[in-house]
């Protein structure tokens, strides 16, 4: 169905849910994580994260279009509504169609061109941001604030690196226990070589 009138007000809730979705899109685990290890590993995927990132950009350039408008009407003039209209379902189109990419040829190419070693780096990175996420909410914040916040934390000003910060490619570095602030009593090595295969696993 057509809209045929808009308020300003109505184009204010547009552009902060859009922003909001998008948002959400940019700082998720597959952004941050997936796909510099995978950029990392081969160039057969450039052509396959190009295509993603035009699909971004079309999304993004539809929330600036969006964005302008509302800063340079006094009112949504009936000419103007399906202009904007049109710039939200090029919003929706281009992040589905980006999703839908991800589902169907991004995680088939990361599994058969990523490392083993990576992808236990990449489990370790997903715990280190699940526990500052978790830090974050406790805080208060909303959830989608809690996730840039969260990726931001990665690096440091002055380029200093963050203790959540695992390089890609290669495996975490564990912290070294002091002698006297070891446990008194030695964990059995079977049940740590379980836990760490239930972080692969995860």
């Amino acid at each position: 169905m057509q809209q045929n009138s808009m308020t300003l007000s109505q184009l204010e809730y547009a552009c902060e849910n859009l922003n909001t979705l998008y948002q959400a899109c940019h700082w998720r685990k597959t952004e941050m994580y997936l796909i510099p290890a995978l950029r990392d590993a081969t160039e057969r995927a450039d052509h396959l994260l190009d295509e993603l990132n035009r699909l971004n950009q079309a999304a993004l350039t539809s929330i600036r279009l969006l964005q302008d408008k509302l800063g340079a009407l006094a009112d949504v003039r009936d000419e103007q509504v399906s202009e904007v209209c049109d710039s939200i379902d090029t919003f929706c189109a281009s992040l589905l169609k980006r999703l839908e990419k991800e589902e169907q040829e991004l995680f088939a190419l990361a599994r058969n061109a990523i490392a083993g070693e990576t992808w236990f780096s990449i489990a370790n990175q997903l715990m280190m941001h699940d526990k500052h996420l978790d830090e974050m909410k406790r805080s208060g914040l909303p959830p989608a604030e809690a996730a840039q916040v969260t990726a931001r934390r990665r690096a440091l000003p002055g380029g200093e690196t963050d203790d959540g910060q695992i390089s890609i490619p290669g495996l975490q570095v564990l912290p070294i226990v002091k002698l006297e602030e070891a446990p008194s009593r030695p964990v059995p090595r079977p049940q740590r070589q379980s836990s760490r295969d239930d972080v692969i696993m995860k």
